[in-house]
């Protein structure tokens, strides 16, 4: 589920470090809204990312 269908952000891998310099394995999740926009001239649900929406790429059906 946490993929944009806009621009396919999805998670990303890293490593956590903490003060002491141990290492653990981490996910970052990208911040993905399920909304209704108008995709090919239809309005319906999509998984988006906050930042497609706030640039204006998805037109959102009301």
């Amino acid at each position: 589920m946490a993929k944009c269908e806009f621009c396919d952000k999805g998670v990303t891998f890293g490593i956590k470090v903490s003060h002491s310099h141990r290492r653990s394995n981490r996910t970052w999740k990208p911040n993905v809204k399920r909304v209704k926009a108008i995709v090919n001239g239809s309005p319906r649900h999509v998984y988006v990312c906050t930042r497609c929406l706030r640039s204006g790429k998805v037109t959102r059906a009301v």
